[in-house]
């Protein structure tokens, strides 16, 4: 996709091994110039196949998230689109998935699972909506959560603060940016991620999960808006998992 001089629409991922993989995909068939963000090697490697320049940073350093938004303008004329749709969890995660009951809780699991999510996503949305300010043109930020953004569950609570902090901060940047002509939006995923390269999760109905393909449907969406209509916030649930309005 171009814009109206002919020039190629650009876009950074960050977090390119699943989701991120598929929304680069999608990008790139139509005719985006993409750039995708990752730490592993492998990641890397799956960018550049998928059609994108391949670039190592960490979406929980503003700097480093300034430093590839640079890169990406440099490469490929500015950037229209920054999405994280990385899952940035601290440190070790020993203990229950989520952190486990409030009463149980380690007070470590809080730094893991309540903290790191909210400080991920001011990271990048402090550098991104910093660099589209400076850039002096429109541009979208989306950034990625999970369904406990919208309520909290039993034994997830310290996992759904993290969620409800990336919600908070989301949303105040779409409130701050909007007068400048930057758009930012919350997408929200209410369901777990069906691996792209078709692995089953033993015990769990694919059905119930949400298509990473279909998920960049919906980022495409959202980066074809424009001032006069704009989604601040979308959520997708597949039809088979419960849906919390």
């Amino acid at each position: 996709m171009s814009d109206a001089t002919g020039t190629p629409r650009s876009a950074l991922v960050f977090g390119a091994r699943n989701l991120g993989r598929a929304v680069i995909e999608a990008l790139v068939a139509e005719g985006w110039a993409v750039a995708g963000v990752a730490r592993s090697q492998a990641t890397l490697d799956g960018v550049a196949e998928a059609g994108g320049l391949a670039l190592r940073a960490d979406v929980t350093d503003p700097a480093s998230v300034y430093a590839a938004l640079g890169e990406v303008a440099a490469a490929h004329g500015g950037v229209d689109l920054a999405l994280n749709a990385a899952s940035a969890y601290g440190g070790e995660r020993g203990g229950p998935f989520g952190g486990g009951p409030i009463v149980e809780a380690d007070p470590s699991a809080f730094d893991s699972w309540a903290a790191a999510p909210a400080r991920a996503a001011f990271s990048f949305l402090s550098a991104s909506g910093r660099f589209a300010v400076e850039q002096g043109r429109p541009a979208t930020l989306v950034q990625v959560t999970g369904g406990s953004a919208r309520r909290a569950k039993r034994g997830l609570g310290l996992w759904s603060a993290g969620a409800f902090g990336v919600r908070a901060i989301t949303n105040a940047a779409a409130l701050e940016l909007r007068p400048l002509g930057i758009h930012v939006a919350l997408l929200i995923v209410d369901a777990g991620i069906r691996p792209l390269n078709g692995a089953i999760r033993p015990g769990v109905s694919p059905e119930t999960l949400a298509d990473p393909r279909r998920i960049a449907d919906a980022v495409l969406f959202l980066a074809d808006q424009d001032a006069h209509a704009a989604t601040h916030e979308l959520q997708l649930t597949p039809l088979a998992e419960a849906w919390t309005p």
